[in-house]
């Protein structure tokens, strides 16, 4: 038995790449069949383009099923191009319905078309109902692979039916009640009716207490949803609620670090990406981030300029400009900590936007607070480094205005941008710093005018 692990691995895959270039596949299926799929996935990033798909095509067929399903959108795209029809139709077959789904409305139109038509009519019926959901709704996520009881059976009928019916199921820990129209009625999990006496009713068991989602909704409310009740399986329902679907929680994990990816992409001014970095070409990398460099570089010029509308200024006291750096960075910081509480806040469901005049009153307290300390720190640092009293003056007022402005606008903006239906990730710390560069140095400037 060999044990694949990350070292192993790295040791075995020179004999693997000599094993596809002497066609030894017979001893190379027999190692593979022993690896885990994410260790198979690992070796085919470890390997030429050209032998992924010899070393892809001697994979038992459940095995193939399972690397295919870890392997990112190019790869998928790569393997589907120089697989015969009969190998991609066995491989779809045994996809469940939902990641199928995945992967059709990741492919260009033609070729989901082409492969539509592999499938047979069944599946074919199955697959475009779930792709005739929105992109990025519930009904693209669920898989219609469920297992449904009535009740009126009994508890022995129903564990009958559910071990006849049960292997095609994404999961039988829980099992759905509905009635002769097919409404969803109630969940049981399976623990309970193995622990009930085998006579006892359905409904007698039931108590009504459940969960469900709406195919039209976002999936990041199954998301939410799923983390608020402790769920590993949510049921799909329509208006009337018939019961569509389920989703499991391997679905909403995916859906969840597609979330994060997303959120941290945008937090870098980075245009997000669905495929994996180490997969991604030079080019695609470099349209997604030239775009937001560009645009800061060009709002940078803002800044410049309100450092020349004070030139005459800085000339007549120079020491002004030493302390520049210091109070930009801080408002920064002071918003990026704001923005960054206050848009997992909204994330999470803790907080909406509105309870935005709460936000405001508790921010204006906190950058009043960080601000006199902030404030008393650079003053006392200013003029023991420089020993002018009206510079440190300037400082240290400056220094309260602006994390005080800070504060409010890095937590302002979130909700506002979430009110009006855009995502509050796109407030990065690089387009937030580069508004709180103008406004900074025009407090400074304009505090420094008053007093000096």
């Amino acid at each position: 038995m060999i044990k694949s692990s990350i070292m192993l691995r790295e040791l075995l895959t020179p004999e693997i790449k000599e094993l596809i270039e002497t066609k030894n596949l017979r001893i190379l299926k027999e190692i593979l069949s022993e690896w885990e799929p994410q260790d198979i996935v690992a070796l085919i990033h470890n390997i030429e383009e050209n032998d992924r798909i010899v070393l892809f095509r001697v994979l038992p067929r459940e095995l193939a099923v399972e690397v295919f399903s870890e392997l990112d959108y190019n790869e998928q795209k790569n393997l589907l191009k120089q697989l015969s029809n009969d190998h991609i139709k066995e491989l779809f077959l045994g996809l469940p319905p939902d990641d199928r789904t995945d992967i059709f409305e990741e492919l260009p139109a033609k070729v989901t078309q082409r492969l539509l038509n592999i499938l047979p009519i069944e599946e074919r019926k199955e697959a475009m109902q779930l792709l005739g959901y929105p992109e990025d709704s519930v009904g693209r996520l669920m898989t219609p692979d469920y297992v449904a009881i009535r009740s009126y059976w009994t508890v022995m009928e129903s564990i009958e039916h559910i071990r006849k019916h049960g292997t095609e199921a994404e999961t039988v820990d829980i099992v759905y009640v509905v009635d002769d129209k097919w409404h969803l009625v109630d969940d049981m999990p399976l623990h309970k009716l193995v622990l009930a006496s085998p006579l006892k009713k359905i409904e007698e068991l039931m108590d009504k207490d459940f969960h469900s989602i709406y195919a039209f909704e976002d999936q990041e409310e199954a998301v939410n949803l799923m983390k608020k009740y402790n769920l590993t399986v949510l049921p799909v329902v329509d208006s009337q609620t018939f019961l569509l679907g389920i989703i499991t929680i391997d679905d909403v994990i995916d859906v969840y670090e597609d979330e994060v990816t997303e959120d941290i992409h945008k937090g870098a001014s980075v245009i997000p990406f669905e495929v994996n970095y180490t997969t991604s070409s030079v080019s695609s990398l470099f349209k997604k981030r030239v775009v937001w460099l560009m645009f800061l570089a060009v709002a940078g010029f803002l800044s410049g300029s309100v450092i020349s509308l004070f030139e005459d200024t800085l000339g007549e006291i120079i020491m002004l400009a030493f302390f520049i750096p210091v109070l930009i960075d801080t408002g920064g910081n002071t918003a990026t900590q704001s923005a960054t509480i206050i848009i997992r806040a909204l994330v999470t469901g803790d907080l909406t936007p509105k309870k935005w005049l709460n936000v405001v009153k508790k921010e204006l307290s906190i950058g009043l607070y960080l601000g006199v300390a902030l404030g008393f720190l650079l003053f006392s640092g200013s003029y023991f480094w420089k020993r002018d009293y009206k510079i440190s003056v300037i400082v240290g007022l400056s220094v309260l205005v602006i994390t005080v402005w800070s504060n409010l606008l890095g937590s302002l903006l979130p909700i506002l941008l979430r009110k009006i239906r855009l995502d509050p990730a796109i407030i990065s710390s690089p387009l937030l710093t580069t508004i709180l560069d103008v406004t900074g140095l025009l407090i400074y400037f304009g505090l420094a005018l008053l007093i000096l």
